[in-house]
């Protein structure tokens, strides 16, 4: 009984740990409501032609949260819906 307690607690504390270090912390580009967004597609359309090659894109809070590669490095591009001006960028 204890080891399989033991088990249990490592795994909750792994868990939250993944989950933690795979949140980045920006989720707020609009307060608008979300049935006034412009469409995302048009968010992965600005990465494009700032020079990205998107890999993929999705909501993250109130943002369009796009993943793009741009001389070899993969960036975290961060767009509000409301006007698709880029709010934030992270490079991994």
């Amino acid at each position: 009984m204890k080891v399989i307690r033991v088990v249990a607690i490592a795994l909750t504390i792994g868990i939250g740990m993944g989950s933690a270090a795979m949140a980045d912390g920006f989720k707020n580009c609009t307060k608008l409501d979300k049935a006034s967004w412009k469409p995302a597609s048009e968010a992965e359309a600005k990465a494009k032609a700032a020079g990205y090659e998107v890999r993929r894109s999705k909501v993250e809070g109130s943002c369009y949260e796009v993943y793009g590669v741009k001389e070899g490095k993969l960036y975290e591009l961060f767009y509000s819906p409301e006007d698709l001006s880029l709010k934030h960028t992270i490079a991994k």
